[in-house]
């Protein structure tokens, strides 16, 4: 079971802040399509990723009991 942490937009597409999925042993380029086919509105890539508050790349291997945080990109002037 890992957790997931939305913020911003994703937010308000999935409706929730926080998930828990039943999921473990996968990469996060993995969760990320599961993520997208779960709500199809989502898009990821272009996301950072976080596990357990360390930034992650698209390989990484999530585990069970991690927690995920993704990340939008951040604009401003």
């Amino acid at each position: 079971m890992i957790n997931i942490l939305l913020f911003a937009h994703l937010q308000e597409v999935v409706g929730k802040s926080k998930l828990t999925v039943e999921l473990s042993d996968v990469s996060v380029a993995q969760l990320k399509e599961w993520m997208e086919q779960q709500y199809p509105e989502l898009s990821l890539q272009q996301m950072m990723t976080a596990i357990n508050e360390e930034f992650a790349t698209d390989t990484t291997i999530i585990n069970s009991g991690d927690t995920i945080a993704f990340i939008p990109p951040i604009s401003g002037g």
